[in-house]
């Protein structure tokens, strides 16, 4: 029997910049609502499946959001609305 279901496993990560990850969540954003997508739905869409496809190429978006791990942007993310 595995005893580690009954322990909380800690997340390791390496502290990402928020004004980066603000910057890049900033520049998507901008790209999905120029091209009349619902930014919400596509950044999440992307941030829970790894697909890029969520994302538009307008405006290099789905370049700029591939710059920094899914995982980063998530905690900063939760992180911000935490605070």
């Amino acid at each position: 029997m595995d005893d580690n279901k009954n322990n909380t496993m800690m997340y390791q990560y390496n502290t990402p910049k928020s004004k980066k990850a603000k910057q890049i969540i900033d520049d998507v954003y901008d790209a999905l609502v120029e091209k009349g997508y619902d930014p919400m739905r596509q950044i999440v869409g992307y941030l829970l499946s790894g697909d890029p496809t969520y994302i538009t190429n307008h405006k290099n978006a789905r370049n700029i959001i591939s710059r920094m791990e899914r995982d980063e942007l998530l905690m900063e993310i939760v992180g911000s609305y935490l605070k």
